[in-house]
């Protein structure tokens, strides 16, 4: 009988739980698929792009909505660095609000858009305003939904390339989970090679799915009522990632949070008590690593809470040798189950956890109005 994260398919379907449970495992067979992918496209992309990447100044911004927008949240520090160019996360949602605030007309620009459908109306809207607005606009649209409109628009546009990812990869649940991740290893591929680092996260990762599952499930099954992710650099864009997995799959029954493990004491830690939960995504870099473990120490000293996860101490992921953003992969995943396990724990259906409509997979009732600057 087939299984998914320890559940029979016949359980997962019977609470309505399947497709998140069944994308969640299938990601570090995706990542693969997406690397083999890139790989024989390589020709045709790399000339495309290295015309683009020759523009003198040229702007980069990543973006998307909601979780595809903390794809380039988790990407911008690490392309920033790795290309010694500065790399922007700009959310579609900003940009279409306000259009004329974050799109310089006079700056060439590459705009990488993500998104897992390409039919949210911001996410046309901003490729659009784009276009409109800059006089030197190019596009790489990474798209999970080949029919997608934002497909369609890039396909047809001289200055579009779209890189498609594989058909499993447009997740049939609500909450995206190997859309995210697979969208990040697309543009690590492209910009940086993979290399050994997609093969050691890829095998961390399905360590952890073989390993793992009962302490995540019983944590989630721990009575937490609110819950902080914390993380730096590359890791604070996953941690926020983690934070609106956790919110979606319960529904909102969980009061969800991320921030930096610096920022964290800035306020937001008066949120700590004997109901809360903290995650803790440290980094592999040891001067980075010295502020998340100063915090890990102050929890455990004011023992407030009501539960702490160091997931450097998880056995899967330690001594692996990843680079931040590699080790991101591991660490999402880990928290994708832990908000699945905590929606089961919420009698909420995963796949589909707002069933009266008032939040939908794909957003609805977005209006785009022309721009006249």
């Amino acid at each position: 009988m087939t299984e998914f994260l320890n559940i029979t398919e016949e359980t997962l379907r019977a609470n309505g739980a399947y497709w998140t449970a069944r994308e969640i495992a299938q990601q570090p067979d995706a990542w693969q698929q997406v690397c083999k992918d890139i790989a024989a496209n390589r020709t045709a992309l790399d000339a495309w792009l290295d015309g683009v990447l020759a523009h003198e100044g040229l702007r980069i911004i990543l973006t998307g909505a909601g979780t595809s927008a903390y794809v380039g949240k988790a990407l911008a520090p690490h392309l920033s660095k790795t290309l010694s160019r500065r790399v922007e996360d700009i959310s579609t949602t900003d940009i279409v609000a306000n259009p004329d605030g974050w799109l310089l007309r006079d700056k060439p620009t590459l705009l990488i858009s993500y998104a897992r459908s390409g039919n949210s109306p911001e996410s046309v809207g901003a490729y659009q305003l784009a276009d409109q607005i800059v006089e030197n606009c190019f596009h790489l649209v990474i798209v999970c939904n080949k029919d997608g409109e934002l497909a369609k628009a890039a396909e047809q546009a001289k200055n579009s390339y779209c890189l498609l990812m594989p058909e499993a990869t447009l997740d049939q649940s609500f909450a995206m989970t190997s859309s995210y991740t697979s969208m990040l290893v697309a543009t690590l591929c492209v910009f940086t090679g993979c290399g050994t680092q997609l093969e050691s996260a890829s095998n961390v990762t399905e360590a952890l799915l073989l390993h793992e599952l009962d302490d995540i499930r019983a944590l989630a099954g721990s009575g937490f009522k609110r819950i902080a992710y914390l993380g730096s650099g590359c890791l604070m864009g996953v941690a926020t990632e983690a934070a609106l997995k956790m919110l979606e799959l319960s529904a909102g029954g969980v009061d969800c949070y991320a921030e930096s493990p610096l920022g964290f004491r800035h306020g937001p830690k008066s949120m700590v008590d004997d109901t809360t939960a903290v995650v803790v995504l440290p980094s592999s870099h040891a001067y980075t690593r010295k502020y998340d473990n100063d915090l890990i120490d102050e929890l455990r000293r004011d023992n407030q809470f009501k539960a702490l996860r160091d997931l450097s101490e998880l056995p899967a992921v330690q001594q692996t040798g990843l680079e931040d953003i590699w080790l991101g992969l591991p660490y999402i995943v880990f928290c994708q189950l832990l908000a699945f396990y905590t929606a089961l724990a919420h009698g909420v259906t995963p796949d589909n956890p707002c069933p009266s409509g008032e939040v939908n997979r794909v957003v609805q009732g977005v209006a785009i109005y022309d721009f006249e600057g």
